[in-house]
């Protein structure tokens, strides 16, 4: 019988083993680098997390240019890395293709959805989170003209774009919103000087409060807005340390959770194919307060932004999502 319970015992152990060894996580960034203090960044740090908590390694890497995303992900398939995390919308052409060679290999991608059998598909609702921050920018300006600056003029970024106006126009009906995008091409993510051109033009034209959402561009948005004495707004990652007292706040795109759950749930066999779509309610998106921007925040100011979340999760407030119609109501 002890001989027994020791097999036993034994061959527990090498299938935990066995187990980990088979989990080889991997995580792809999109264009603008790992480092980029807002989306890419959160990625990375999902993935941190994981490597602390568990012991396991994973495998890296930072495109340089579109050309590269079909090699890479060949190559992290082609090498049994599994699962494989893609960061961003445009890994889905590669995806739709490399997913269909690879049928045992477990991908999840962020940002869109790709109708694939071993693909999980993350994505966010953005205007939620926008919306609370437009509150916050609404009250807290003293001109009544906010700004949004976007990176990449595409869809996505008018859904959040859309929200923050949204939200910033509920403060009151004399509040005003300017809006511009940074390019029309991947370089948008990564152009700080002409983020903060952008964001000057906008507080010439009276705006006090400046939101970004355009990866490594909004670094040069936030530091034009401290510059000029007046709020920026961070994006994806919490960016309120970038300019201490000077951020307003940050909306939170909890990029980082995605991809820590979705190395965690292949570690634990317990990953999930199919699309899943995360907003306040399931704390997928949120703003940021912590030290650095505390004293910018009124206790009025977080009542009512609190209510506002409160409401939405509720239904009684509803955020339109850009993307349904390609249209801003508000």
């Amino acid at each position: 019988m002890k001989k027994t319970l020791l097999g036993l015992f034994a061959f527990s152990m090498m299938s935990a083993t066995a187990l980990a060894a088979d989990v080889k996580p991997a995580l792809i960034f999109d264009l603008g680098g790992k480092f980029d203090k807002s989306f890419n960044e959160a990625a990375f740090n999902g993935a941190e997390k994981f490597k602390t908590e568990t012991g396991i390694e994973y495998r890296e890497f930072e495109i340089s240019n579109d050309a590269q995303r079909e090699q890479a992900l060949r190559r992290f398939a082609g090498d049994g890395n599994n699962p494989i995390v893609v960061v961003g919308f445009n890994w889905a052409p590669p995806l739709e293709k490399l997913s269909a060679e690879y049928p045992d290999t477990k991908f999840a991608i962020i940002d869109t959805v790709v109708d694939k059998p071993n693909v999980k598909s993350i994505v966010f609702k953005e205007q939620e989170g926008s919306y609370l921050v437009g509150v916050l920018a609404g009250l807290a300006s003293k001109s009544k003209t906010v700004s949004f600056v976007g990176g990449m003029d595409i869809p996505l970024i008018h859904k959040f774009g859309c929200g923050y106006i949204g939200g910033a126009k509920s403060t009151g009906a004399d509040v005003k919103v300017l809006e511009a995008y940074t390019g029309t091409t991947p370089d948008a993510w990564n152009d700080p000087v002409k983020g903060g051109e952008i964001a000057k033009s906008q507080m010439d034209q009276g705006s006090d409060v400046v939101y970004h959402a355009a990866g490594g561009t909004g670094v040069g948005v936030l530091q034009a807005a401290a510059d000029a004495g007046k709020l920026g707004i961070g994006v994806d990652s919490n960016q309120n340390a970038l300019q201490p007292g000077k951020v307003l706040t940050s909306m939170l795109k909890r990029v980082d959770v995605a991809v820590y759950e979705a190395f965690k749930a292949a570690k634990d066999d317990k990953f999930e194919f199919g699309a899943s779509n995360l907003g306040l309610k399931e704390e997928g998106v949120g703003f940021a307060l912590d030290d650095n921007n505390k004293a910018l925040i009124t206790p009025e100011m977080l009542t009512a932004v609190d209510k506002v979340k409160a409401d939405i999760i509720a239904g009684t407030v509803q955020v339109h999502d850009y993307m349904s119609d390609e249209a801003c109501p508000y």
